[in-house]
């Protein structure tokens, strides 16, 4: 290992632990050591203290102890220690750092400076739980493959978008943090125009490199949210992330001694560092898979652009870590990535609309006989966008029409409902819905790109045959403008909406003979296992026992695996000998036993990626189901990330498990303790989304004043609140039979 880089970053390491301390001591002096300490929506205090030490920090004065742990970490000045070739003391001087930077923005917080505001624009800060949890999915099943942690600024402007485009296009998470003689990367991003935040996949966390401690924060709170580590468990915690969190620092513009100490703390991580300025290489590997520091100059290949330098840039990054990207080359003129799919459309940014309130707008997939399907026919009938007026709303519908050996009119609703995610991946497009109730945009700026109506047919051929090859053979799409022929085939697909509405209510676990698994979460969370039934969509929400199905027939070595009943143990319960046997071998031993309706016996394990939480209140002889939109306190006198601890990380804990937010609406749900009237408390984002579908739940349950009696963090946050409204509303669970 380079000497130069050693002896920065321990300097750095004293410099920002003097920083921390000094600041520390202001704070306590002005606001007084009670004053409270605490990132934005969150369960886990300072999250790098907490999972390496398992301590609370919750006032100012807790900052005392991890900033003298911080202390201790400190190898001897420079000036005062022999050169040792080894990365012991740089990592430890990293995690000091790693620590005083987590008590300046604690200390921030407190002084009321965080989230940070430059100019009229506010920083995002730490990421709060509720979206970590939110891309728990896409981090699980390879669609978010990593993050890039990048600090400091780009060459240009223009290297700046170039870099994260390329990024975006890879799906990889960007966190944006640091500065170069005080102009940072945020601000080229922001005078290019380019959206940022969480719905872009790249969230500036602050104008200095500080800031970039969120970044590990994040780190750290995956392998406490998915892993199921323990607060403490500094050791498992730092492997857990070199194995299954896939993240590096690109370091733009110089590099000084703070940037070098935050970066031995990512390589404690596991986390390499890439440099496009000359520092040092640290090319032997140990601490990160490969290379620790690489650096990659501009100006390092004579005659190369700064375009291709900043694309191949971007690509050694990937290499160094190891990122595994899956892409598929969509033949659009604009940028394609599931980065795109939060990207917000907004008025007299359009050049045209479809859908939307009073618009016209379906889209419809249905299966066709080999012979009738031409694949890659793409055919748009009725006017182009560069024959529609700026901002004007145009009837649509997208017909897409499929043909393949192993298909199956149960799979067109799965295929169908890939279609939001599919077009939404385009640059300049907007995708909101499904169905008939489909609203999209397209942008100006990606029609001057050349972007047509044909295009969201190229979009969803080639994606389709690169998703879905093993089923489909053959993909043709209609794209219809015209108002007279989109009235007559939004005709033809509500009449096979409700055909599938029909086959669905059908389905149920009484009528198959096989259920499917999940360990898809197992790259994040190794003992989790879901089974997934007829009448229980998975806990992510994102998965139905049809979405398995298809799943196995598209990868019959993959996460979903079909898993035969077999002997049936409790009926009441939903307990089966064979799903018992695969979970137990699945699941490295740890659960040896499931019950798919009970929450008191053997419950579901969840991973992290959970929509809702249910717990059992036992004062109120009902259970609680909290979704993680809310952040509130609950009557269990605990947020949904707190109570995400106890349900997540693969963990089986009676009384408590993670649940889809449609497996409320099943007959299924809590069969054993009763069914949907032993709810007594909702959050109310669940009221109001599923207000329909809950209305018709509480009339099925025959009681059609249900919903009402159910009380939500707008009545009640306290048990004896609780009490009193289920009380006065004579709800029907204080009349069951005791839960506990």
């Amino acid at each position: 290992m380079s000497r130069y880089i050693a002896t920065s970053a321990i300097r750095g390491a004293h410099a920002i632990v003097n920083e921390a301390e000094a600041l520390l001591e202001q704070a306590l002096k002005k606001h007084g050591p009670e004053t409270p300490v605490a990132f934005t929506n969150t369960a886990y205090y300072l999250p790098v203290i907490f999972g390496f030490t398992g301590q609370k920090v919750e006032t100012l004065d807790d900052l005392r102890a991890p900033l003298a742990y911080a202390k201790n970490l400190l190898p001897a000045p420079v000036k005062n220690r022999l050169w040792l070739p080894y990365l012991g003391e740089t990592l430890d001087a990293g995690i000091a750092t790693l620590f005083a930077e987590e008590i300046v923005e604690g200390a921030r917080f407190a002084m009321g400076d965080q989230p940070e505001r430059v100019n009229g624009f506010t920083y995002n800060g730490p990421i709060d739980d509720i979206q970590l949890r939110s891309w728990g999915l896409a981090l699980v099943d390879g669609r978010m493959p990593g993050f890039a942690a990048i600090v400091g600024a780009a060459k240009s402007n223009e290297v700046a978008v170039k870099i994260v485009r390329e990024l975006q296009q890879r799906n990889i998470l960007i966190f944006l943090s640091g500065n170069v003689n005080g102009r940072s990367i945020v601000d080229q991003l922001r005078e290019e125009g380019v959206q940022l935040g969480y719905d872009t996949y790249t969230v500036p966390f602050g104008s200095d490199t500080i800031s970039a401690i969120y970044a590990l924060g994040f780190a750290t709170r995956s392998a406490l949210t998915f892993g199921g580590m323990k607060p403490g468990q500094a050791r498992e915690t730092l492997l857990y992330n070199k194995a299954r969190v896939f993240a590096f620092v690109l370091a733009l513009g110089e590099v000084d001694d703070l940037k070098y100490a935050t970066a031995a703390g990512a390589i404690s991580y596991g986390f390499p560092a890439i440099a496009d300025t000359v520092i040092p290489n640290i090319l032997p590997t140990g601490i990160t898979t490969y290379e620790h520091v690489v650096s990659m100059p501009f100006d390092e290949i004579p005659g190369e652009d700064d375009m291709e330098r900043a694309e191949r840039l971007v690509q050694r990054c990937i290499e160094v870590r190891g990122v595994k990207v899956k892409t598929t080359k969509v033949p659009i003129p604009v940028a394609y990535g599931s980065a795109f799919e939060g990207e917000r459309i907004r008025k007299g940014d359009f050049q045209a609309e479809f859908g939307g309130k009073g618009g016209l707008c379906f889209e419809y997939l249905r299966m066709r006989d080999l012979a009738d399907v031409t694949d890659g026919k793409i055919t748009v009938e009725g006017p182009d966008l560069v024959e529609m007026k700026e901002g004007s709303q145009v009837p649509l519908g997208i017909l897409v029409e499929v043909a393949g050996r192993k298909m199956q009119l149960d799979f067109e609703p799965v295929l169908e409902r890939q279609i939001h995610h599919l077009v939404n991946g385009a640059e300049g497009v907007q995708h909101i819905g499904q169905r008939d109730i489909t609203w999209i945009r397209i942008s100006k700026s990606a029609v001057a790109k050349g972007f047509r109506m044909k295009h969201i047919g190229g979009i969803l051929h080639s994606r389709l045959q690169a998703d879905f090859g093993n089923i489909i053979d053959k993909v043709q799409v209609t794209i219809y403008t015209g108002e007279e022929k989109v009235r007559e085939m939004l005709e033809v697909a509500r009449q096979a909406y409700n055909d599938r509405n029909t086959r669905a209510a059908s389905l149920t676990d009484e009528a198959v003979d096989t259920f499917y698994s999940c360990t898809l979460c197992q790259s994040f969370a190794p003992t989790h296992v879901c089974i997934i039934n007829p009448e229980r969509v998975g806990l992510c929400g994102a998965y139905s026992w049809l979405d398995c199905k298809a799943s196995f027939e598209i990868n019959p070595t993959g996460p979903n695996q079909p898993v035969p009943k077999g002997r049936l143990v409790d009926p009441l319960k939903g307990e089966w000998e064979t799903p018992n046997r695969f979970v137990y071998d699945n699941s490295q031993m740890a659960v040896d036993r499931m019950c798919l309706y009970s929450i008191m016996e053997a419950p579901c394990t969840a991973c992290g990626c959970m929509e809702c939480i249910a717990m059992v209140i036992p004062e109120a002889n009902g259970i609680m189901v909290v979704s993680r939109e809310d952040t509130s306190i609950t009557p269990a006198g605990m947020t949904f990330s707190t109570l995400a601890g106890m349900a997540g990380g693969g963990l089986q804990t009676p009384g408590i498990m993670g649940v889809g937010k449609y497996f409320l609406t099943s007959k299924k749900l809590l069969y054993a303790e009763g069914g949907f009237k032993r709810i007594v408390w909702m959050s109310s984002f669940l009221k109001e989304s599923m207000a329909e579908e809950l209305r018709e739940v509480a009339i099925r349950e025959g009681d059609p004043d249900l919903i009402d009696k159910i009380a939500d963090e707008r009545v009640a946050t306290t048990v004896d609140e609780l009490l009193v409204y289920i009380e006065e509303k004579g709800h029907p669970a204080l009349n069951m039979d005791p839960l506990m």
